[in-house]
């Protein structure tokens, strides 16, 4: 495969020995969505980025503009992993798979010795590491491969409203970037049809985001493995295989925009190497267009890290960013806000 299946739902995150165990809490937390008035993008400090970003859709939606984009080719694309929420120290689907090799542990009594499960079972993700690709694929397909499409939907939502994050003791979908709340909601009420294009997975992210960002299931696009058709008693069922399908990172994003959208974007927003590609993509619509890097930079309210980092590694996309003046947008320099509720 030209893409490793762990850039798609795990690169880096066996570099993360020594996580801790999840902690559960009941209460259910939502990420809030605000518009406030006057001011559309208020979680943003002022400055080049905000005014860059404004002054694009306004010239844009002018009729009597000459960059004027007619509404149908409004496609604004956004990653998921570092450009809406948070990915260190890993990428949470992965956290997700650990935790339900927990849960069915006691249905596989064959897991405590053996591998990858057995490191999976006492957290250590050396061991995981160890087992190199074939390892992460064994835990996706166990944990995600057998079920339903309803039954996987319903697993993830029911994790993603209870699991906390190891490290910063939030909810998963608290751990949103209200600026880019902002930002989604300033493109949609612009008549942009807003779109993510993730290499996590398409399923994955169809159980909560849309109640997390308000982007409608049918407008997210990203990996998956394959599926097949039952009809049980009469019952018809979609079936998750243990079995790649569809890897939407680096060249796979302009590769799924077309496929699944079928027009270029004009707005397209990343934080890694791998979203290079669908910012190059969007850079050669013949239509005004904005590409526009999120660089993590605040240690203290988030986590800083680019070119050396094993998630969400910024390197390549940084060089072109510069080089063709890309928008960077630095979250401790930009972002007055990081999460929802001053988070």
């Amino acid at each position: 495969m030209k893409q490793k299946v762990v850039a798609v739902f795990a690169l880096g995150l066996l570099m993360t020995a020594g996580c801790t165990n999840y902690v559960k809490q009941p209460e259910k937390t939502n990420a809030a969505q605000v518009t406030p008035a006057g001011d559309p993008l208020s979680s943003w400090n002022s400055g080049d980025i905000k005014d860059a970003i404004i002054k694009y859709v306004q010239t844009v939606t002018d009729s009597a503009d000459k960059s004027y984009i007619p509404v149908q080719d409004r496609i604004a694309t956004f990653d998921n992993d570092g450009t809406l929420w948070a990915e260190q120290p890993v990428y949470f689907q992965f956290f997700y798979a650990l935790d339900k090799v927990r849960e069915m542990a006691g249905q596989h009594p064959e897991w405590k010795t053996t591998e990858p499960f057995k490191s999976a079972l006492m957290n250590d993700m050396g061991g995981i590491m160890r087992q190199g690709e074939k390892g992460v694929l064994a835990i996706v397909a166990a944990t995600h491969a057998g079920m339903t499409t309803s039954q996987f939907d319903s697993s993830v939502a029911q994790w993603i409203d209870t699991a906390v994050h190891p490290i910063k003791k939030m909810h998963y979908n608290a751990m949103v970037y209200q600026p880019m709340l902002e930002l989604i909601k300033y493109l949609q009420t612009n008549q942009f049809k807003v779109f993510i294009v993730s290499g996590g997975g398409i399923d994955f992210m169809r159980a909560w985001a849309e109640n997390v960002y308000g982007i409608p299931k049918d407008q997210i696009v990203g990996s998956s493995i394959k599926s097949k058709y039952e009809y049980n008693n009469g019952q018809p069922e979609i079936i998750k295989l243990a079995e790649l399908d569809f890897i939407d990172d680096h060249e796979g994003k302009p590769v799924g925009i077309q496929k699944f959208i079928g027009r270029k974007p004009v707005f397209a927003c990343g934080n890694s190497d791998g979203d290079l590609q669908m910012l190059q993509w969007a850079a050669s619509n013949k239509y005004s267009n904005l590409e526009l890097y999120i660089h993590h930079t605040d240690a203290d309210r988030e986590w800083a890290y680019d070119r050396k980092s094993a998630i969400g590694k910024l390197d390549a996309g940084l060089d072109e960013a510069q080089k063709k003046n890309w928008l960077v947008a630095d979250m401790k320099r930009d972002w007055k806000t990081m999460f929802p509720e001053g988070k």
